[in-house]
């Protein structure tokens, strides 16, 4: 069986690093936007039997729930010992902020066959953190979160002597962690995504664009 696990933080908290450009309010309501994005790419997945949500955030359980989801409040490696216990040979784990994903993104990972032990992986936009995980089996090693993260699975594999597939994917990639990463994603079309249509509510898209046409202007005017 091949599953998926989203792992959801109480929103409330999300996105510190945005403290500087946005208000709590504004980090929330992103926060919620994209996990609404992530969430209806990930409910029209063929290849995944499974999908988990862990979370101890009540909003994101309901959201789970209406989509048909397995709902679990535990950490991600309990959650991957719980999901082994019930047949699960590969485990996808997926971050909630990823607006850009479409389903196709997720079973092309999903397709991937290799016996265990092996781990398919989708760096972050920067090359740092880790936006996809494929374990098989899905208690290979130990979940590691953040900058740096990226090095430490692949480490963790060749501890393991998995088979390592390494995949590049720009939606996957697409994560939004700081101010940079919303000056990225506003490079694209988002009108058919719930995040497009809250920064444009929220005005955000006009703020952020209008940054970057600043801040290309003086960069342009120091090489003169």
């Amino acid at each position: 069986m091949r599953a998926l696990l989203l792992p959801v933080k109480d929103l409330r908290n999300a996105k510190k690093r945005l403290e500087s450009v946005l208000t709590p309010e504004q980090r929330l309501g992103l926060a919620h936007a994209m996990l609404t994005d992530t969430t209806r790419a990930v409910r029209d997945v063929c290849r995944a039997e499974k999908i988990f949500v862990i979370t101890n955030y009540r909003p994101a359980m309901e959201i789970a729930e209406e989509n048909g989801q397995i709902s679990e409040s535990d950490s991600v490696d309990a959650a991957s010992r719980r999901c082994a216990q019930r047949g699960v040979r590969s485990l996808l784990r997926l971050p909630l902020d990823l607006p850009l994903l479409q389903p196709s993104d997720i079973d092309e990972l999903l397709a991937i066959e290799y016996p265990p032990p092996a781990m398919a992986i989708v760096p972050s936009r920067d090359g740092t953190g880790t936006n996809a995980l494929l374990r098989t089996p899905p208690t290979l090693f130990p979940s590691h979160f953040g900058a740096g993260s990226f090095a430490k699975h692949l480490a963790e594999a060749k501890q393991a002597s998995a088979q390592i597939v390494l995949r590049r994917n720009f939606r996957l990639e697409m994560d939004v962690d700081d101010e940079s990463d919303l000056h990225a994603l506003l490079e694209y079309d988002l009108s058919a995504t719930a995040t497009g249509r809250w920064l444009c509510e929220a005005g955000l898209d006009v703020k952020f664009r209008s940054g970057r046409k600043r801040e290309t202007k003086v960069a342009a005017g120091n090489h003169l």
